[in-house]
């Protein structure tokens, strides 16, 4: 299959690329560069350098080399970033998902992967979430990947599309080839390494969330297993919207990774406790008992210490990340 993938230079992207090209379809990454990287895109793929707002190009791309499907990555992730400039990621996250969706129905491409977010449930009713639970995000990002889905819900029977979200809990690990390198990073995992690899601080927001331990609970899922979702969700024919969970079904709280992240590295940890960060959810942990029943999902790296072990040896090779 002719695969375009959006956003195809970033840290996810870049992994799905990877699983695309070993099992034997062609890929085509399509990346602004503005917050992806250049070493990121396989070189077996050809890059296309543009903005996900320029739908003429865009489309033309898709017409040029006859894509089959489209895995629209590109969007700004940073929760933080989203509170405090919320404007930025409704124009890049929803307007440039209208935009992607408008190309492929102007150049024929029926086929949608979208990545979505566990950030729109908000903080759960229950746990684990599963994909009909109550949708109340507490920061503009998730909300952004909320109003996505609800345009799929309309635009995708209109006009005959395949279309599947993916909800994704926390992507973490990295293969030999690709791992996390954010600029700024606020993800947990690679800077509980960074800190690891270089002994700065490492700051630890919030101790005083009702769970085990005060600390925040996540579902971490390795980015292999999160790309093989994506590889799957291809297969699908059946026009519409269809919505997946994409976790392990496991929680773990900020004080274990960095526990785990001391016995897997030998390092010790030097941890400044903050207040609660703006936006946080208290505890996000999947139900993936739908994409398993009907795509087959099967995690092949769920151990939290094979997805930080994996990320802790990319981080060594790569001490200061992407050199462009």
């Amino acid at each position: 299959m002719r695969v375009l993938v959006t956003g195809g230079a970033g840290y996810i992207g870049s992994v799905i690329v990877e699983e695309l090209l070993r099992a034997g379809h062609e890929a085509t990454v399509y990346d602004s560069l503005a917050r992806g990287h250049i070493d990121a895109v396989h070189p077996a793929a050809k890059l296309i350098c543009g903005m996900v707002q320029d739908r003429a190009l865009l489309a033309q791309q898709l017409r040029e080399r006859s894509i089959e499907a489209v895995i629209h990555m590109a969007a700004f992730i940073e929760v933080g970033e989203s509170v405090s400039r919320p404007e930025l990621y409704f124009q890049n996250n929803v307007v440039g998902s209208l935009e992607v969706i408008r190309a492929m129905i102007d150049a024929g491409v029926k086929n949608l992967v979208f990545s979505s977010t566990a950030a729109l449930y908000g903080d759960p009713e229950r746990v684990p979430i599963q994909e009909d639970d109550v949708t109340a995000p507490t920061n503009p990002y998730g909300e952004s990947k909320l109003i996505v889905e609800r345009m799929l819900r309309w635009i995708a029977p209109a006009h005959g599309l395949t279309v599947t979200a993916l909800r994704y809990f926390n992507a973490a690990g990295a293969t030999a080839m690709n791992g996390e390198a954010h600029t700024p990073e606020t993800h947990l995992i690679p800077n509980v390494l960074r800190a690891a690899l270089t002994g700065a601080p490492l700051y630890l927001f919030g101790t005083d969330y009702p769970t085990k331990d005060g600390t925040c609970v996540r579902d971490y899922i390795h980015v292999l297993d999160l790309a093989q979702a994506h590889l799957l969700a291809l297969g699908r024919t059946d026009a519409g919207l269809q919505i997946y969970n994409v976790g392990n079904g496991e929680g773990f709280t900020v004080r274990e990774v960095m526990e785990t992240a001391q016995r897997v590295t030998g390092r010790t940890l030097n941890i400044v406790t903050e207040p609660r960060r703006a936006g946080d959810q208290i505890a996000t942990v999947a139900s993936a008992a739908k994409i398993r029943r009907d795509l087959g999902w099967q995690p092949q790296h769920a151990g939290l210490d094979a997805i930080i072990g994996s990320a802790w040896a990319w981080q060594q090779a790569h001490p200061a990340g992407y050199q462009r």
